[in-house]
């Protein structure tokens, strides 16, 4: 994590300035994934002590507790992000999240570049070396990390899991997901800093299992849920 925290500092603080303009100018900060990088999707959605106006845009298609093949095929096909827009609108002055570990599946590269087409700044998470070292998925041949505008690089290795064993040709011990909540984490800070750097005040949850914390949180459910849906 140190590493991390150390080599992608000036991702961070990018990540953060444009987080904090979104919140300056009253837009939203989308958050996408698949399969298991759907969890860090809502790992800034919704969270204590995290940012009031984060969207998370979800498909049970794309996600694992339904049909774990099918989500695997479904997150490598473009088309399969034509409704999510539709679902999920997002309009010039937003920010769009998108995880990817691999960084070249379809429904990825897709999402994120039709967020660029409308003005949305786009800022990444994945694995450079991983999303380097294979074939991209998409018919471009490009990865995640070559279009985004803020690229935050987990600096896992190709494949994500770590240790090794003798007798045994699989590793184990998938990092992605624990350091892609250090980097989120640390973005969610750097952004509060900023946005109170303004002059204004962030508005962030407060644990709902703290006293006080349903009340504190029902006003921003009803600023934001006809933006966000889901907060209903």
């Amino acid at each position: 994590m140190a590493t991390q925290a150390h080599s992608q500092r000036d991702s961070i603080e990018a990540a953060a300035s444009h987080f904090a303009d979104a919140i300056c100018a009253d837009k939203l900060i989308h958050t996408f994934g698949t399969g298991h990088s759907h969890i860090l999707a809502e790992e800034i959605f919704y969270r204590a002590g995290g940012l009031a106006n984060v969207s998370v845009v979800v498909d049970d298609e794309l996600m694992l507790h339904k049909a774990v093949v099918s989500a695997t095929n479904k997150e490598r096909e473009s088309a399969t992000v034509s409704n999510l827009l539709a679902s999920h609108p997002m309009v010039s002055g937003d920010c769009l999240l998108v995880i990817s570990n691999s960084g070249g599946n379809g429904a990825t590269l897709e999402l994120a570049k039709k967020a660029k087409e409308l003005g949305v700044k786009v800022i990444a998470l994945t694995s450079v070396n991983h999303a380097s070292s294979a074939k991209a998925r998409s018919p471009q041949g490009v990865r995640l990390h070559e279009i985004a505008d803020v690229v935050l690089d987990n600096g896992g290795v190709p494949g994500d899991a770590c240790i090794s064993f003798d007798g045994l040709a699989t590793p184990v011990a998938a990092t992605s997901t624990i350091i892609g909540a250090f980097l989120l984490q640390s973005v969610v800070v750097e952004t509060v800093a900023r946005v109170l750097a303004s002059g204004r005040k962030p508005e962030l949850f407060l644990s709902a299992n703290l006293d006080g914390g349903d009340a504190h949180n029902k006003a921003l459910f009803a600023k934001y849920v006809k933006q966000i849906p889901i907060l209903n």
